[in-house]
């Protein structure tokens, strides 16, 4: 048995199509085996007689995709003049071209799935019926059989005579009407829509949510009772202001598409189960709305991957309430080459995750090699940078030209040596005009001279203090000095 390597995959779709011409008077060309799966570890073999086996692991994902196209489907069917019953009959036995519809949304969105990140229901039925539409076009009349006998080309004899509907609006034509729709007047009641009323009593001005419109069109057809107000009372029990609403909606407002009882507070128990703070809900949904609107699947690879750098349960809990955003890192294209860049500094990579996760959603090649080149540039040693780092996990977030450079030129001009910032890499934290450059010159200007970290590091309060004492010591010794001085020459006469 000839063995294929082992694929895998955070929290996407991994998709393989075996294809095979069947050419026939339709001119449509099928796919002779097609496999759609989700999975953890995919592993691909080929038999003796030529056969493909594949171990498919089924997911809650997938199926709840496959809903969506059957729906999307059907009401395809319904706009060509096809009854409900008659639709649902054909889609009823057309499994394998609902499985054709998903391998071609997953192929158009393949980079999305990559990372790990969900369609919305807006862009999953976009991608459907524009494929659709392209077949329809294609095949006429005879599009129904290609659907019912899939992947078994139909003649045309005894084809289905369908009405051709006019061309679908596009995209941008459907964000246009939403957006209008935020400022439309409800024939009914005579004011702007109820959902509208509702955001903007919240402290949402007009633009603000067509903003949120223009980036998530189904934002404006949800329904005030339904959707938008249970969410967001939920978010008021759980102790979040008021105020703060406006911005977590405007970060993610699929939140209102996401069923309370089904999806959002279940999703909230299994991260507590993780270590996420009950408490601190609050501080946590504001910081990174979208947490709760990713699949357990997701979810738990990010914390699988945290555990196998040696992070405790305990320190992972801390790490997802402090800095939940992690999760939206993608697991083989970010977190596992960072931690092996890391290691290569000869940093502890748990110890740097736990205190600056922050630095794993940036990129290798864009923002960490070229802070490394800068520091070796500068006569320090990969050893000396590894230390830098570990001391201070937040400077390689830094931005070369407007932070590190300017306060790297400043500390040059400083009467401190180079080593001086590996004892004390948190210089390249402070502010160089607010703090820096105010606290070198009164130090200079005293006269004394003080560690850097206690230049910087201090209170106001302390700095002065320390300043204060350094003087008063500097001038006793001036003072016994001249006594000395002042006793020898008087011996000496």
């Amino acid at each position: 048995m000839k063995s294929f390597s082992t694929i895998q995959s955070p929290h996407h779709f991994f998709f393989t199509r075996f294809y095979t011409s069947i050419t026939s008077r339709t001119g449509l060309t099928f796919p002779a085996k097609l496999f759609v799966c989700q999975a953890k570890s995919v592993s691909f073999h080929s038999g003796t007689d030529g056969s493909i086996n594949i171990k498919v692991v089924p997911t809650t994902l997938l199926a709840a995709e496959k809903e969506e196209a059957r729906a999307v489907l059907t009401l395809f069917f319904k706009k060509l003049g096809l009854s409900t019953a008659i639709a649902a009959r054909i889609i009823n036995k057309s499994d394998l071209f609902i499985d054709h519809l998903l391998s071609k949304l997953h192929q158009k969105h393949k980079s999305r799935y990559l990372v790990g990140r969900e369609l919305t229901t807006l862009e999953i039925r976009d991608a459907l019926n524009t494929f659709l539409d392209s077949l329809l076009e294609e095949h006429g009349n005879n599009l129904v059989r290609v659907v019912e006998y899939y992947p078994d080309p139909p003649g045309k004899e005894n084809s289905t005579v369908l009405p051709i509907p006019p061309p679908r609006p596009t995209l941008e034509s459907k964000k246009h009407k939403a957006v209008s729709r935020v400022s439309e007047i409800d024939p009914f009641a005579g004011k702007l829509r109820p959902h509208i009323v509702y955001l903007m009593e919240l402290g949402m001005d007009i633009e603000q949510i067509r903003t949120i419109v223009r980036r998530f069109p189904s934002f404006v057809y949800y329904s005030l009772e339904g959707k938008i107000k249970p969410v967001v009372e939920f978010f008021l029990e759980l102790g979040i202001p008021k105020e703060d609403i406006p911005t977590i909606l405007a970060k993610r407002p699929q939140l209102c598409g996401i069923s309370l009882s089904e999806n959002l507070k279940p999703t909230m128990k299994f991260l507590e189960s993780l270590g996420v703070d009950k408490k601190q809900w609050a501080k946590v949904i504001y910081r990174f709305p979208a947490l709760l609107t990713y699949s357990r699947q997701k979810l738990k690879e990010s914390v699988d991957f945290l555990q196998e750098i040696g992070i405790s349960d305990e320190s992972i809990g801390k790490i997802l309430t402090r800095c939940p955003n992690i999760v939206s890192y993608s697991v083989e294209d970010n977190l596992r080459p960072t931690a092996k860049y890391f290691r290569s500094l000869g940093v502890d990579v748990g110890i740097l995750l736990f205190r600056c996760p922050q630095n794993f959603g940036l990129s290798i090649e864009a923002n960490l090699k070229p802070v490394t080149e800068f520091f070796l540039d500068r006569g320090y040693t990969v050893e000396e940078i590894g230390t830098m780092i570990s001391r201070f996990g937040a400077l390689y977030t830094f931005s070369l030209t407007e932070n590190l450079v300017p306060k790297w030129d400043f500390f040059m001009t400083m009467d401190y040596p180079t080593s001086e910032l590996v004892k004390f890499p948190q210089f390249f934290g402070y502010s160089l005009e607010e703090r820096i450059k105010p606290r070198y010159a009164r130090m200079k200007e005293s006269g004394v001279k003080l560690l850097l970290n206690q230049v910087l590091s201090l209170s106001s309060s302390n700095f002065d203090k320390v300043l204060k004492k350094k003087i008063e010591k500097m001038q006793v010794n001036q003072d016994s000095s001249f006594i000395s001085k002042t006793i020898q020459q008087e011996n000496q006469n």
